[in-house]
């Protein structure tokens, strides 16, 4: 059961030193019972109370850590059932396979997918980031394939797929400062395998043929001394892997049932060979509560919905989306092209950028800083006024990267118009559309107009 903060305040040293960063040891331990600040930070804390704490207030799915120190990726880590509560902690880490059979063009032209699928969304870059290696029976080409991952796609995650303890042994070393995530199967000697992960210091999945059939699994290894494991169901079908996925999340969170405290991984190739249909699946799973989930292949037309539903659901719910504020060239702009001012609300920015992007005329597009309101909410709370717009068009500089002076504001301020020419001295402000969808018209236009 988790403490509360008066609990964690009676096992303080009480010294209100600060060095936490809070005013007092109640602050500090009213934080660290909500979850907004680790024991860690305290300094005098005894290291058996530090862990008894950690122990406490750790979230009932166990968060484990894969990767490198670099770019360290976490699974788990979930307080929740559902995404309105609170939030969504870790997203689930999306790839495929590299199998020892393949021929090299093949493992050459998923290596380069992997290298090429990849967008930037509101400052996020979305792309796949882990890949099971599979060993057939090869183990000599395993650890090259391994070596050539590690080389070639250093940020990825490496999930290690085999059933020789040896090869993953060799495989491990393999991965250089990279922890690896051990798939051994349904192996009979589970044990030896826990006292390996142990040794090496590396999570480790535990399969089972059906749910019931993990929790002796689990209670085995975790009675070894394993902490970090990751579970796999065993399920044959997709309503089973639903249904097994929901239980667990469910027995975790509401039962703090500890045997199924633990990240899962899923495999959608188990149980349809159509790759669209894997995608389908996926979908489902992002949400429901895979932590990786794999799939037979990259494709951009299906992996980029698929990483922009996963970006959807794990951003904060509380919190709006919104990019930097700042000047952002669209179509390569030069010193006669038009001027256009939005506000940062993330939805905002993208459809005032699409359409931009879609007239093909370069346009500067300023984006002003609103704390994430759309144009009407910001103008309506004197965040996108007259006054605001012209400091900020002032102070970012687009004077200097133009030859005119002729700004494009949203249709719906078109009220501020003569406050704002009056605010920027020698400007003129061009009343745009009030739906983005009317900017391709109106961009070319003036681009004319300037140009002339």
């Amino acid at each position: 059961m988790a403490l509360t903060g008066i609990q964690i305040m009676k096992l303080l040293p009480k010294k209100n030193c600060k060095e936490c960063g809070f005013p007092t040891c109640l602050a500090f331990a009213m934080k660290v019972a909500a979850g907004q600040a680790e024991i860690d930070q305290c300094p005098y804390v005894d290291p058996k109370v530090k862990e008894e704490i950690a122990e406490a207030t750790a979230p009932p799915i166990r968060t484990v850590v894969i990767g490198t120190s670099e770019t360290p990726y976490k699974l788990g880590g979930e307080t929740v059932l559902f995404r309105h509560e609170k939030k969504f902690e870790n997203p689930p880490l999306i790839g495929t396979y590299l199998n020892t059979s393949m021929e090299d063009q093949e493992i050459t032209r998923r290596i380069k997918a992997y290298q090429q699928l990849r967008w930037e969304r509101v400052g996020n870059l979305l792309k796949p980031e882990v890949v099971c290696v599979r060993d057939e029976g090869n183990g000599e080409r395993f650890i090259t394939l391994i070596k050539r991952v590690r080389e070639e796609l250093p940020e990825l995650a490496i999930v290690l797929d085999s059933r020789d303890i040896e090869t993953v042994k060799q495989a491990i070393e393999a991965c250089g400062g990279s922890i690896p995530l051990v798939y051994p199967g349904k192996v009979e000697n589970l044990s030896s395998w826990g006292q390996m992960a142990l040794e090496k210091k590396v999570p480790l999945v535990v399969s089972a043929n059906y749910l019931g059939e993990l929790v002796p699994l689990v209670e085995g290894l975790t009675k070894q001394g394993l902490k970090d494991l990751v579970l796999d169901s065993g399920a044959l079908h997709p309503k089973e892997l639903f249904e097994d996925l929901v239980i667990i999340r469910r027995a975790a969170i509401k039962k703090r049932f500890k045997p199924f405290g633990f990240p899962v991984i899923t495999f959608m190739d188990r149980y349809t060979g159509d790759l669209s249909e894997q995608y389908l699946l996926a979908s489902i799973f992002v949400a429901k509560y895979a932590s990786i989930i794999l799939v037979s292949d990259l494709k951009a037309e299906l992996l980029f919905p698929l990483l922009v539903e996963r970006f959807n659901l794990y951003s904060d719910p509380q919190k709006p989306l919104v990019v930097e504020e700042g000047i952002y060239p669209i179509n390569g702009p030069d010193a006669f092209s038009p001027v256009v001012v939005t506000c940062n609300f993330a939805l905002t920015y993208f459809i005032v950028s699409g359409e931009i992007e879609g007239s093909r005329v370069p346009c500067w597009l300023l984006v002003k800083d609103t704390d994430g309101l759309s144009v009407l909410t910001a103008w309506a709370a004197g965040k996108f006024n007259a006054d605001n717009i012209a400091e900020f068009v002032k102070r970012s500089g687009i004077a200097e990267k133009i030859k005119h002076r002729t700004l494009v504001i949203p249709g719906y301020v078109a009220s501020i118009k003569g406050e704002l020419e009056e605010e920027l001295g020698g400007w003129e402000v061009v009343i745009g559309p009030r739906e983005a969808n009317g900017l391709p018209t109106a961009l070319k236009e003036l681009a004319k107009k300037l140009r002339s």
